[in-house]
Order: structure tokens, then C-alpha cells, then sequence
């Protein structure tokens, strides 16, 4: 349809120039300027329903891939996460989900399209004139592409460092908003926004040099069209007043030309986004390449709890070669009994409990659940059956009925409320004004300490687990609420295997055997009242 554009138009010039008195005659220029603006128009439309067409194949392409990153990133380690930049992965998974949109769209509907419409419109010149028409647009078509690919070249590197820039600066502003209260604990509004500042400016740098590397492209790109069209249409004159072409062919010509153009300047910046989307779509696709540290055995089964025995023989861990966190160390729990594991900051507790949850594998030794190696049951089967309260409790900004539910998505209402009440929590709820919907704020900030604690242990006793792991999960709590919550949980763990940990001896009066960890190693074994003598 586009390439007919100006066939149509030249002729109807050439039947507009012969045109006389007959009126009949004007049926011929008439026609011809009704097909011109039909085939525009088709022009136009079929772009259209090509677009509508596609719409459905480039979402469904973005949220595969989106989908597939995302999993990726939920499948890797605990060490990732720990050295991960939030800013800058938002900025990386953002940019090359729209790059893999850009890229299906303009190689199939522009680059494609523009090479055959190149073709068709030399084809056509050679058959209405002279070969050296087609052989002019070949060679600037060609010395266009040639410029247009270099000068692109050059600014994917700068896009590059760009991109970089860009990285820097999601990443800085939102560690700085996340970390909003240390700010204002420390008065460091103003350095917070020079370091901002600085980030920007590299950024602002890399903007520049692409804004105005751009502008020489456009530039020269308008310099060779021109020269392109000048020389043609000079030719083009030279042979109407031979009488070898007329008005009409002239403007065939010219149209041809300025028609090409278009999608020649298009297929530059086209060629360009092409460059930046796979430079994009290369950062989020190194994503998927980052390897998982624990996986699951080719032939893992599912773990299977019957009793809830533990066992840990000979565990040793650590994370950094030079440094040794566990050593050696051997214990066993019987079912249903609670042990608590004792010591001072940096023994080593919250690392039993990250190799235990199989955040990490063990250097040496096994750890097995009713006999079971839990190296060899898939990660799903084995955390599923086990309940975590942290130390540091991090919640969802939704509200706290989300939050709580999080630990069983498909609970009933009434269940929520009950293990509430056995958090001590359901009463400062019902006090709220917005109660159970009330938003919690960015990583929960908007709760206390102790508050965010009880949702922890809320959500954790809605997973109804097998096995509950307390790690310091009273420790933001008052005297009188944590012993009230002790005695509901001393109820519930009858049936539940239980390891606790704790900096202090008073807070794990129900246990049945207490550990106490010193530089990793278990250095006493016993009651809570020898061990308090001792």
C-alpha cells in the first residue's frame, strides 16, 4: 500500500496537467487522487491492526520473562540477597522488560518491513526510469545505514555508562529513603543529598554526552537525505526539460525519496534502542545466570515428619574461609521437647538457624529430621513443615491481617483472630482505628519493635508447623507480655518440636535441655537450674 503512495500521486499530477474542458476527463485525476487517499489510508490502518494484533504476543512475552526472572531471583541463595543493591536490580529488571517489548515490536513490524519496502521502491524506479535513479537511492540508502550504524556504536558505550550512572542513582535514593529514621537519628539530611547529588551528576554527565551524540546523528543523517534528494531532483529536472520525464515523474521521485527517509531516520533510531534494549535485556538476562548456592538433589523426596526428631552431627559452617562460625558441633532433640540455645552476640545461634532452614548447606556434618538428611528432601517439603520467627522481623507494607495471614494465605478469618489473641496482639489491634486493616508502613516501621515481634510469632503459629524455630523472638517484648505469650506457647508445643535462642537464661524457663554456644562451639549441656547455678 505505501509503496503505491506515490505512483498514484505522480499520475494524478501528470492527469491533472493534460486535463481539458471535457468534464468527463476529470474522472480519470479524480480517480487517481481517491486511490492516493485509499492507499494512505491502508497505509495507515493495516499499522494499526498489526499493532492491535501484536499486543497480546509482546505482553504475554514481557510477563513470561518477567515472570521467569522474578522466580529466578526468589530461587537463589541468602548470600545473593545479603549483597544484593534493590535500587539498582529494580532499575535493571524494569529497563530490560520494556527492551524485550521494544525489540520484538521494531524487528518484526520496522527493520523487516523498511528492507522489503528499500527493495520494492529500487524495482520500481528501474521500471519507471532510468537505472540510475535506484543506483543513487542504493548508495545513499547504503551510506546512510553505514553512518547510522557507527555513530550508534559509539553511543551504546555511553548508554552504557549511563546505565550505570543510573543504577548508582536508583540505588542511593532508595537505601537513603528506606534508612529515613537513621537519617534523621544522625542529622545527615544534607549528606545523604550530596552523595544524591553526586550520583545525579555522573548521570546528568553520560545524559549530556547521549543527548548531544544523538544530535550529530540527526544531523548527519539529514546532511546525506539532502544530498540524497538534491542530486536526484536535479537529475530529475535535466530530463523534463529533455522531455524524458514529466512534472508527475518528478514528483514520483521526490516522494519516493522523502517517503524512504522517513523510516531510514526511524531505522536509526530503531537500530539504536535495538542496541540500548539488548544492552537493557542483558543486564536483567545476567540475572537468570546468577547460580543458586543450595539446590535441591536430582532425586530429592519430600520430607516426611512423623515424631519431629533433630538431629545435628557434626556441623560445621562458615562463611568466609578465614573465619569459622560453626564447629563441630552434635546435639539431639527428641519429639516435642523444647531446647533453647544460649550464648552471646556473634556465637553463632542465628547461624544454626539459617543451616537448618537450609538458607545455607553445611560445610561438614548433616543435619537430619526423624532420620531423615535434610540435604537429600526438597527445600519446599522441608520449610514447609518448620516456623520461623527472626530476629529481626521485616513485614510486608499491607495491612496487618495480610501480614499475619501470610503465614497460611487460605486461612478463615477466625483463625487469624486466634492466633492473635495467642501472640497478645488481638487486643491492640481491636484498639486501633482502622483495626485489622491498618496499613503497616515500609518494612512494618510504622509498628514497634515488640508489635512487629507479635505479628512474627502470630504468623508463624498460622502455619500450624511441626517444628517452630524462635530466634530472640521476645526480645523487643515487656516482662509481662512475653511471659503471657511463653505460656500460650508452652501449650501449643506439647505436640511441636521447639528451638529456641536467646542472649539470656531467664527467657527460656520451659525448656527441656539448654545449649550454650561460645565461638561456635557447645560449650554446656543441661537444665535451665544447673546451668543458672553455673
Amino acid at each position: 500500500a505505501n509503496v503505491s503512495v506515490p505512483i498514484f500521486l505522480g499520475k494524478a499530477v501528470d492527469a491533472l496537467d493534460n486535463l481539458s474542458a471535457t468534464s468527463l476527463i476529470l474522472i480519470i485525476p479524480v480517480s487517481l487522487i481517491a486511490a492516493y487517499g485509499i492507499a494512505r489510508f491502508l497505509h495507515v490502518g493495516f499499522g494499526e491492526i498489526r499493532d492491535a494484533l501484536f499486543v497480546k504476543i509482546g505482553q504475554n512475552a514481557i510477563r513470561r520473562a518477567a515472570l521467569k526472572v522474578f522466580n529466578h531471583l526468589h530461587s537463589l541463595s541468602l548470600k545473593f540477597h545479603l549483597n544484593r543493591q534493590t535500587g539498582a536490580l529494580s532499575r535493571i529488571i524494569d529497563r530490560g522488560i520494556g527492551g524485550i517489548e521494544f525489540t520484538l515490536r521494531f524487528v518484526t513490524f520496522n527493520v523487516f518491513p523498511t528492507l522489503l519496502e528499500i527493495i520494492l521502491v529500487c524495482i520500481i524506479l528501474i521500471n519507471l526510469f532510468n537505472w540510475y535513479y535506484s543506483f543513487i537511492t542504493f548508495f545513499i540508502i547504503l551510506f546512510y545505514v553505514i553512518f547510522t550504524f557507527t555513530v550508534t556504536e559509539w553511543r551504546v558505550k555511553i548508554r552504557k555508562k549511563m546505565n550505570e550512572a543510573d543504577n548508582i542513582r536508583g540505588q542511593k535514593s532508595i537505601d537513603s529513603l528506606l534508612n529515613f529514621e537513621t537519617v534523621k537519628y544522625f542529622n545527615n539530611e544534607e549528606y545523604e543529598s550530596l552523595r544524591y547529588d553526586q550520583a545525579l551528576e555522573t548521570y546528568e554527565k553520560f545524559a549530556v554526552k547521549s543527548a548531544i551524540s544523538l544530535t550529530l546523528l540527526n544531523a548527519g543523517q539529514a546532511i546525506i537525505i539532502s544530498i540524497g534528494m538534491i542530486g536526484m531532483m536535479v537529475l530529475a529536472a535535466y530530463q523534463i526539460q529533455d522531455g524524458t520525464m514529466s512534472i508527475g515523474d518528478f514528483i514520483i521521485v521526490n516522494t519516493y525519496l522523502i517517503q524512504l527517509a522517513i523510516p531510514l531516520n526511524f531505522i536509526g533510531f530503531v537500530y539504536w534502542q535495538i542496541k540500548q534494549s539488548l544492552v537493557d535485556m542483558e543486564n536483567m538476562f545476567t540475572l537468570l545466570k546468577e547460580t543458586t548456592e543450595v539446590k535441591d538433589k536430582p532425586n530429592a523426596k519430600d520430607l516426611n515428619i512423623s515424631n519431629a526428631s533433630i538431629s545435628f552431627q557434626n556441623v560445621s559452617f562458615n562463611y568466609d574461609q578465614r573465619r569459622k562460625i560453626i564447629k563441630n558441633i552434635s546435639f539431639e532433640i527428641l519429639p516435642n521437647q523444647t531446647v533453647a540455645i544460649v550464648g552471646p552476640t556473634g556465637a553463632g545461634k542465628s547461624t544454626i538457624s539459617k543451616i537448618f532452614f537450609r538458607f545455607y548447606d553445611p560445610d561438614t556434618g548433616a543435619i537430619f529430621i526423624d532420620e531423615q538428611d535434610i540435604s537429600k528432601v526438597t527445600q519446599h517439603s522441608l520449610r514447609q513443615q518448620i516456623a520461623v520467627v527472626p530476629q529481626d522481623t521485616v513485614l510486608f507494607n499491607d495491612t496487618l491481617y495480610y501480614n499475619i495471614a501470610y503465614g497460611n494465605p487460605i486461612a478463615a478469618e477466625k483463625e487469624v483472630f486466634k492466633v492473635a489473641k495467642m501472640a497478645q496482639l488481638h487486643n491492640f489491634i481491636e484498639s486501633l482505628p482502622d483495626g485489622y486493616e491498618t496499613i503497616v508502613g515500609e518494612r512494618g516501621l510504622k509498628l514497634s519493635g515488640g508489635e512487629k515481634q507479635r505479628v512474627a510469632i502470630a504468623r508463624a503459629l498460622l502455619k500450624k508447623p511441626k517444628i517452630f524455630f524462635f530466634d530472640e523472638a521476645t526480645s523487643s517484648l515487656d516482662t509481662k507480655t512475653e511471659k503471657e505469650i511463653q505460656n500460650n506457647l508452652e501449650e501449643l508445643s506439647k505436640n511441636i518440636t521447639t528451638i529456641v535462642i536467646a542472649h539470656r537464661l531467664s527467657t527460656v524457663v520451659n525448656s527441656n535441655m539448654i545449649l550454650v554456644l561460645n565461638k561456635g562451639e557447645i560449650v554446656e549441656r543441661g537444665n535451665h537450674k544447673d546451668l543458672l547455678e553455673l
